[in-house]
């Protein structure tokens, strides 16, 4: 049974969460679909767009993400002390980007009086709209309903496109954050549709590969620290060089027909994170299977489920393929 969002987050233990939303019908998100000929690819070109469109409105983070051909994967961070101090102004700019909001939020904007009757309304929907934007599930909210509104009306139909509700999965400390992100970027090449992470169109590897080469990182998406973990876990706490070259080498081991190693440099990164390098190739294939509930190691899920007043520690013994050979 579907268990409600609130006992699956918890922002004290960790802001990192992996969301994945599926179609529910056989018509495709993007790709060829064999059955009619179409080719819906340009569907990808939607999901990208508005993806880096809410980044920009919403105190969440886009780590990672990767649009396949009936599903999405994105690994977004809470923002919890950005939507904190943004002013009440601020939360209603932001909010009218993506929602009309109404005659009393728009006087305000343009510092327009208000009455002092009107005060304490709009003090209850500024408070209620600083919440919805640091909320994952208002934030998948805003991404599913419009492509999913544009796609039916694409198709000429109704009904759902997307299943009853995204899935989501805390990601409690770094070697998960790592093995995820991974998994999230090498999608295109396990499921074949490309050969290598910069031929990956529509991904987040694609675009920090395009911007290394300039020897930057994309503003549309949470940058690298290059350190370790002494920023509050607020910047990916690893190197993006040695993160571009583990999925690299991983995707090379991956593809059907090719033979490659992990190199001693990529090796280190995933000593550093405590992950078994005998592990790495079965985590980033099979995350998917592995992992259906929260990932970190078990200090980490057991504080994680204390807090949620959990009475069980749930895939416990796949976490232990994080820290064990």
């Amino acid at each position: 049974m579907p268990r409600p969002r609130r006992t699956q987050i918890s922002i004290e233990d960790t802001p990192y969460y992996h969301c994945c939303s599926r179609v529910v019908r056989r018509a495709y998100l993007c790709g060829n679909d064999s059955f009619s000929g179409k080719n819906y690819d340009h569907r990808r070109r939607w999901v990208e767009s508005l993806l880096m469109k809410l980044e920009g409105v919403f105190a969440i983070d886009v780590a990672a993400f990767a649009v396949m051909s009936n599903h999405l994967h994105v690994i977004l961070r809470v923002d919890v002390d950005s939507a904190n101090n943004w002013t009440d102004r601020e939360v209603l700019q932001q909010w009218h980007q993506i929602f009309k909001g109404d005659d009393l939020t728009h006087r305000f904007v343009k510092g327009e009086i208000v009455t002092s009757e009107e005060v304490p309304i709009l003090k209850h929907v500024v408070a209620t709209y600083r919440s919805r934007l640091c909320d994952i599930s208002w934030f998948m909210r805003c991404l599913n309903e419009p492509i999913a509104r544009q796609a039916n009306q694409e198709d000429n139909c109704t009904g759902r496109f997307w299943e009853g509700r995204f899935k989501s999965q805390a990601l409690l400390d770094e070697a998960a954050l790592l093995t995820c992100m991974a998994y999230v970027d090498l999608n295109p090449i396990r499921a074949k549709m490309s050969d290598t992470p910069e031929q990956s169109d529509h991904t987040s590897i694609q675009l920090r590969i395009k911007a290394a080469m300039k020897g930057e990182q994309p503003k549309s998406l949470l940058p690298f620290s290059g350190n370790e973990r002494n920023n509050n876990f607020k910047e990916i706490p690893f190197s993006v060089k040695d993160y571009l070259r583990l999925v690299e080498e991983t995707g090379r081991i991956i593809r059907h027909g090719k033979h490659g190693v992990i190199s001693e440099k990529s090796t280190q990164l995933l000593s550093k994170m405590c992950i078994p390098s005998d592990n790495w190739l079965k985590l980033t294939t099979e995350f998917g299977r592995l992992f259906r509930g929260p990932v970190g190691t078990l200090e980490e899920l057991t504080c994680y489920c204390e807090h949620l007043e959990k009475r069980r520690r749930h895939f416990s013994r796949c976490c232990l393929l994080l820290t064990t050979g």
